[in-house]
């Protein structure tokens, strides 16, 4: 019998790309959650290896509840956003409604500004001393309370249906419309056709968007944090567990990150079960063509959506007007002016300096792990490359909060002490926001013809000399649209910030979380707005750079 010749290993430098990569990865994702799962398992009340802790999660109701609670939350928010963002998408792909094009930029801002800052701007509008509480007060009426499992909720949906509309609203540019056509000549009318051939076709691309928000939902800190008043969720019962100034109980906090992450992968897994059952392939020969509304029936189709992208876009536009107000300590407003930014800068500067300084250190990285990265698992497949890409993608699977108490177990004692530092903020900004310049990178290569670095090589360029002089050029437009994408996150990012920084490296996101506790509106207000031109501009270049073809997800 003879032996299978064994393949060489080439050392060359996508070899030691691989092998960093996978070092990096272990050290930074996997060894971090295994340190959370190795701490779950033990408890200072009882010795040795134990499951005391998820003992005590499922038998006290004090613990089981707020799982309880997520799921209702995701769950409801998860069906709105799914019914919004799918009635979104098909009037803006189907008909004339004025305005489209500003919309979709209008939703996709809506997207990027941190649900926090909406909470934090409909407590203004609809806190006990709001803006539209007190006006409703005023004629004698009872005002809807934003606190609560309703008000999370009503937050949640708006800021996260994009997801589902730009997801859905690909998926039905896509459609071949001679379908939907041979449909109505069987004698099918256009309610029954969207419900049996339209939604079933872009099924996957709706579970897709769903999959995104209700995972957002449960990885989400401050919404609930600020809006709960009693109603707790388990990334707020991971914080008190884990930061409670009178008794931390880190096992605890341990056990409830994992059962955070095994709910995730579970709603995966189900995702990836329906789609592959549900999965249709299409070549699009005829794009649906728009159909042309008039009078009232357009005025009809377009109110909703514009009162949708009117309230999702609410937020912003408060915490710009409310940054311009100065009020004393007693509430009453003393004037508009800029005192509020003179403010923040005498007294918050450090965190705006931290925010930036922290994010354009983790961009530069992204960046160059971006290309690299996308390159091995396009143009480099195999073993190595299916689990960096199993690898780089856990982070969406993990909530920020979980990745950094993984990282504080990790790296609070030798040979590796990074708790305090500036260096845990940006590994945390690294690991988490990776993923969208990886994704767009790679999407960006499989469009480029390999012929053209095969050319190259074959008039005699080293094939090192190429992809640094003629690929990563090339490259470089899909990566930085996905870099400008981590930008936004990373400035707005709280749920991870929150756990990790000291007093010398806290961030714009904390600060604003902060001041709102404090009660002090008009500082947050400020530091919110600096996050939300931040943002503006950041998606103005996303748009220059891509002519308006911006892929968010």
């Amino acid at each position: 019998m003879t032996e299978r010749p064994r393949r060489k290993i080439k050392l060359d430098f996508w070899f030691f790309v691989k092998a960093f990569v996978l070092v990096a990865l272990c050290l930074f994702i996997i060894y971090p959650f295994y340190t959370i799962l190795t701490k779950s398992i033990f408890s200072d009340k009882v010795e040795g290896m134990t499951l005391y802790n998820f003992q005590r999660f499922f038998t006290k109701k004090y613990y089981y509840r707020t799982l309880i609670r997520s799921l209702v939350i995701c769950s409801l928010t998860t069906l709105f956003a799914c019914i919004i963002g799918v009635f979104i998408a098909y009037v803006m792909t189907r008909y004339n409604i004025p305005g489209k094009s500003i919309l979709h930029v209008f939703i996709i801002l809506s997207l990027m500004s941190p649900p926090f800052i909406g909470a934090y701007s409909w407590i203004v509008l609809l806190g006990r001393n709001g803006l539209i509480t007190r006006a409703i007060t005023a004629l004698g009426l009872s005002a809807p309370t934003i606190y609560g499992r309703n008000g999370i909720v009503f937050v949640f949906v708006l800021h996260l249906f994009p997801y589902v509309y730009l997801y859905t609203s690909g998926a039905m540019n896509s459609i071949d419309s001679s379908l939907e056509e041979a449909a109505e000549n069987l004698g099918m009318n256009k309610l029954r056709r969207i419900w049996t051939i339209t939604l079933p076709v872009v099924l996957p691309s709706i579970l897709a968007g769903c999959i995104m928000v209700f995972m957002t939902c449960l990885a989400d800190f401050g919404t609930p944090m600020l809006l709960g008043e009693g109603y707790t969720v388990l990334p707020v019962l991971v914080y008190n567990e884990y930061m409670s100034e009178s008794a931390t109980n880190p096992y605890m906090a341990s056990c409830l990150s994992v059962v955070i992450v095994a709910c995730s992968m579970i709603l995966l897994a189900v995702q990836k079960l329906i789609v592959e059952k549900k999965n249709y392939t299409m070549s699009t020969l005829r794009p649906p063509q728009e159909t042309k509304l008039h009078g009232v029936r357009r005025f009809a189709a377009s109110v909703p959506v514009y009162l949708v992208v009117f309230l999702a876009l609410l937020p912003q536009i408060v915490v710009v007007c409310q940054s311009f107000v100065e009020r004393s300590f007693s509430g009453m407003v003393q004037g508009i002016n800029l005192n509020n930014y003179r403010a923040i800068l005498s007294r918050l500067g450090q965190n705006i300096f931290n925010t930036y300084a922290f994010s354009l250190v983790a961009i530069v990285f992204i960046v160059i792990f971006g290309i690299l990265i996308s390159y091995v698992l396009v143009r480099k497949k195999g073993k190595a490359a299916s689990v960096i890409d199993t690898l780089i993608m856990f982070p969406y699977v993990i909530p920020g909060s979980v990745l950094g108490i993984g990282l504080i177990v990790a790296f609070n004692r030798k040979p590796i002490v990074l708790v305090g530092t500036a260096a845990i903020m940006i590994i945390s900004y690294i690991v988490r926001k990776l993923p969208y310049t990886v994704r767009s990178g790679s999407a960006f290569l499989y469009q480029m013809d390999p012929s053209v670095e095969e050319a190259s090589i074959n008039l005699g360029v080293s094939p090192m000399k190429t992809f640094f002089t003629m690929t990563a050029r090339m490259m470089l437009p899909g990566v930085m649209s996905g870099a400008v994408l981590s930008w936004i996150t990373c400035i707005n990012e709280l749920s991870s910030s929150i756990m990790l920084y000291s007093g010398k490296t806290s961030t714009i996101a904390v600060a604003i979380y902060q001041e709102v506790v404090r009660m002090s509106d008009g500082t947050a207000a400020a530091l919110a707005t600096i996050l939300s031109v931040t943002t503006v501009i950041s998606m103005l270049i996303v748009f220059r750079a891509t002519k308006g073809k911006v892929k968010i997800v």
